[in-house]
């Protein structure tokens, strides 16, 4: 018979895992106590969360919320980053910690319906952010149009310029 702790631990992490489509794993070996609540407020800082889980618990959660394959992330000391925002900023995040504490290591990650490898989650933090791939999606729609202005402005803008030295001549002449 399961205790009651155990059985309250797998319905929180179920619900954990039905919250978000996106979460990253992390072996926390190495961690300070101290640290490991520094990464927790960098994370809450891009919306997400970071839990620590025992296995066994977090399989049978991850079976009762219908996830699949988070078997082999599941090995040795394990956290799990919940991300609720943009997944890019929390992988970066995430990387940017490991690099600067030199501690712990991230195994990989689901990002919706796909499997993460570590080396998934290292390319998906080097990408741009989601502002910053929206600014260059409307910069790249925008250029034709700067240019087409340009274009279609360039006639009135020389007969301005043509006018204005007639303009002058007629000045100068009299």
């Amino acid at each position: 018979m399961p205790r009651p702790d155990k059985i309250e631990a797998v319905k929180e992490i179920t619900a954990d895992l039905k919250a978000t489509d996106v979460y990253y794993f992390v072996d926390y070996r190495g961690l300070t106590f101290s640290e490991a609540t520094e990464l927790r407020a960098r994370l809450v800082k891009v919306d997400a969360s970071l839990k620590v889980v025992k296995n066994t618990l977090a399989k049978i959660a991850a079976a009762d919320a219908g996830v699949e394959g988070l078997t082999e992330m599941l090995q040795g000391p394990t956290a799990i980053v919940y991300c609720h925002g943009d997944p890019v900023k929390v992988a970066k995040t995430i990387q940017d910690f490991i690099k600067e504490k030199k501690k712990a290591t991230l195994r990989g990650g689901k990002l919706q319906r796909s499997m993460l490898t570590a080396s998934d989650v290292e390319k998906l933090a080097t990408l741009p952010s989601r502002e910053q791939l929206i600014a260059q999606l409307v910069g790249a729609i925008a250029s034709p149009l700067t240019g087409l202005a340009n274009v279609l402005s360039g006639p009135i803008r020389g007969l301005v310029v043509v006018l204005a030295q007639i303009q002058e001549q007629k000045a100068s002449a009299a």
